[in-house]
């Protein structure tokens, strides 16, 4: 008998979510750009490529993988300049996401995608604003975690007043710049997150912030000139999208989405209950449920 039929569905995706957690243990490399990316993967079918936001890498997603590549073929990669890829505070800032964008889509194209859907946080969710405005043939759908695309703020009346949310950024980049990770980290996580998010996050998410360092470390002394992503660029974006929030993140992410709602042609939102910003770890069953739903649509 089929072991579709001779298992129920909930002790079959049991065994297939323990036998594609145990495939995602290895971790492969591929060229992108003349630069190495790791990556890890998952499943079969259409692909889905899952892009970290700062201070993090593909192991972000390892709760993510399992539950869906049940439907896909479950990629997620190190962006450039991040764990275990080459680093250097040299190297390229996290906030590069113009450069980011190219790497994914140059990834794509190294998989042998001519089209791709991106569940994407954070900074990697702006890197991927600007991989489908410049990309726009090769996006089937995307489901964008709170992009830090401050562009879409430009010329709001409340603008400053918004940005000042930021300001504590200053210390966490002073500390960075100076090499003294172990208060710049802290201090970054705490005003993305809200106060007390970085002593919530378990020792595992600790060490991969630690590990990610040098892209905020190239943030901090970079002197390139930070792209901005605007809504003109948006509107060249058809692909279906879902924009997410996070109840409890900062008001300047909450704005920022709201822009991108009023540009994007085809976009649906939803706010992630009992989280803050980073909603994998917050929330990662009401994430992956809206994301999969989604998915399922598009």
């Amino acid at each position: 008998m089929p072991i579709s039929k001779a298992l129920s569905y909930p002790v079959f995706a049991v065994i297939v979510l323990a036998f594609t957690t145990a495939m995602a243990d290895e971790v492969k490399r591929i060229s992108v750009n003349g630069y190495e990316l790791a990556y890890v993967e998952q499943g079969q079918g259409e692909p889905v490529i899952f892009v970290h936001g700062g201070l993090q890498d593909y192991r972000m997603w390892n709760e993510q993988l399992p539950k869906f590549a049940l439907r896909n073929r479950a990629i997620a990669y190190s962006r450039r300049n991040n764990y275990p890829n080459e680093v250097s505070p040299e190297g390229t800032p996290d906030g590069a996401a113009d450069v980011h964008g190219e790497d994914l889509a140059a990834l794509a194209r190294a998989f042998g995608f001519s089209k791709i859907r991106v569940v994407a946080h954070s900074s990697g969710a702006h890197a991927a604003l600007f991989f489908a405005a410049k990309h726009p043939d090769m996006v089937v759908s995307l489901a964008l975690n709170e992009p830090p695309a401050l562009g879409m703020l430009n010329g709001l009346p409340n603008s400053a007043d918004i940005l000042k949310e930021f300001a504590g950024l200053a210390p966490a980049r002073e500390a960075l710049k100076a090499g003294d990770v172990q208060r710049g980290i802290p201090l970054f996580v705490n005003v993305v997150g809200g106060p007390g998010a970085y002593e919530r996050r378990s020792d595992d998410d600790k060490k991969m912030n630690l590990d990610n360092v040098a892209s905020y470390q190239a943030d901090a002394t970079s002197k390139r000139p930070r792209p901005v992503f605007s809504c003109d660029m948006a509107k060249v974006i058809t692909a279906p999208t879902l924009l997410s929030n996070a109840e409890h993140s900062p008001r300047l992410f909450h704005r920022v989405v709201d822009q991108l709602e009023a540009c994007l042609p085809n976009r649906e939102r939803v706010e992630i209950p009992a989280s803050s910003h980073t909603v994998t770890v917050d929330n990662p069953n009401a994430y992956d449920q809206a994301v999969l739903a989604f998915l399922i649509k598009h």
